[in-house]
């Protein structure tokens, strides 16, 4: 049998899937949250024609001919963005030794798993900050072809780091198996390596690109927040990804390299556990956003506590991070910096992306405001406010629907009962919507078909 036909049929046959959209729908919501305005509206129709929205009315209407969707007693909302995820993996007590027993193709399928189980939660739109043999590329290609369900990836393949740190696979490891990585790996000593990797990048099929200018939690070097790029160094990427059209991500705990980070030109810090008043201050000079990712922390501070879940130093330093970022989130949006809701999924299991809004309202955020950091806030951090971020004629008919006030009871963010993405529906009342996949994507012509 040959490749591609096999891996179509597999794609076929994944349990929840959806089913096309008819030409005009009508959706019938009993109230919809206005994230552009900030307004709860009362009952709304939402007409979408094909993937895009075309009318927005208030009441119960419908064009002649239309698919009806009725979904009184339910809140519409746009559909969700998560700015910080990584779809090709997920935090287990045996992950740091399935490395050595896993092929890439191992990751590469439970991917598919994680990305639907994101979709049905409510994310139609996330931001893939980093993996390790650019997988979220196939994964964004395949979702994007129709083969399998899932929402939709903008995604930087691997991360940019420096040697030893973050971003380096192989800290850790004994010395006969540690790589010494270069720019085409994303690991740069130097503000020509940065340019050339982010040339490689931009070959690989990269959206944007995310650096490690800081230490971090989860991998096995000492330091969570030490300064591990120059300012050089992260120009040079800010320069390099500027020419090619993409934005910047930039993961760091530690003030310096946030302070490094933003002077430079990032487009966002992610997880910013140590932030100061002054990287603050320069984070509002600069209109860099923050994406706070607290349900990382609050997760890994707990299983910091569970004998060998993580090896010695990470537990250390997951004890030390994860209680920090919940008051930092607070902090900043008390001092105006611009939030844009991210997660940090993988570190936690996938799926459970809503909770963050009831630890961003824990930790002063209004309900509202952290709505709209997965809508209004994500889209401009992704610079996709024309398509994404509000339901509005003439954006991707993104809805999802929640059974209630999500303004005056948060955790209903996590009870997503309507999930449509593009004007097709995935999910309805509750449960998941049968799905066809495009079995005919990627196979080869008739005259191919024989093995070699």
């Amino acid at each position: 049998m040959r490749i591609h036909t096999a891996l179509s049929v597999i794609a076929a046959c994944f349990a929840t899937c959806a089913s096309a959209a008819p030409s005009v729908v009508a959706v019938q919501c009993g109230q919809l949250l206005d994230t552009q305005a900030g307004k709860l509206l009362g009952p709304t129709t939402v007409v979408i024609d094909g993937k895009r929205i075309t009318q927005v009315s208030a009441g119960r209407v419908a064009p002649d001919g239309a698919t009806v969707i009725d979904l009184a007693g339910q809140t519409c909302l746009p559909g969700l963005i998560d700015s910080h995820t990584h779809l090709t993996g997920q935090t287990s007590p045996t992950g740091y030794s399935d490395q050595f027993r896993w092929n890439i193709a191992d990751y590469a399928i439970r991917s598919t798993n994680y990305a639907r189980v994101t979709l049905l939660a409510g994310f139609t739109t996330v931001r893939n900050l980093g993996d390790n043999a650019n997988t979220s590329i196939s994964l964004r290609n395949a979702i994007n072809a129709g083969v399998i369900p899932g929402p939709r990836i903008f995604t930087a393949g691997k991360a940019v780091g420096s040697t030893g740190g973050h971003a380096d696979d192989s800290d850790g490891y004994r010395a006969d198996l540690m790589a010494d990585y270069g720019a085409k790996d994303g690991i740069i000593n130097s503000a020509a390596d940065a340019w050339k990797a982010v040339r490689q990048h931009y070959k690989d099929g990269a959206d944007l690109i995310k650096i490690m200018p800081s230490g971090g939690v989860l991998d096995e070097s000492k330091s969570a927040d030490n300064a591990q790029m120059t300012i050089e160094e992260i120009k040079a990427v800010v320069a390099a990804a500027k020419d090619y059209e993409m934005t910047v991500a930039a993961h760091a705990h530690g003030a310096e390299a946030i302070r490094r980070a933003v002077i430079a030109g990032v487009d966002s810090i992610e997880h910013g556990t140590y932030m100061n008043e002054e990287d603050m201050k320069l984070m509002k000079e600069h209109g860099t956003f923050y994406v706070p990712t607290i349900i990382a922390g609050k997760y890994v501070e707990g299983k910091a506590k569970v004998p060998g879940y993580f090896p010695p130093q990470v537990a250390v330093k997951a004890a030390a991070i994860g209680p920090l970022i919940q008051g930092t989130a607070g902090r900043a949006y008390k001092a105006g910096v611009k939030i844009a809701f991210g997660t940090d999924a993988a570190v936690y299991p996938h799926g459970d992306n809503a909770k963050e809004f009831g630890y961003m309202v824990e930790a002063g955020i209004p309900p509202l405001a952290a709505i709209q950091a997965a809508t209004t806030q994500a889209a401009a951090l992704l610079k996709q406010e024309k398509d994404l971020g509000s339901i509005s004629a003439g954006k991707f008919a993104d809805i999802v629907a929640v059974p209630g006030n999500p303004l005056s009871d948060i955790s209903l963010m996590t009870k997503v009962s309507f999930v449509m993405k593009e004007g097709v529906v995935y999910k309805q009342a509750d449960q998941a919507v049968p799905f066809v996949a495009n079995v005919n994507e990627g196979v080869a012509p008739k005259e191919m078909d024989y093995g070699l």
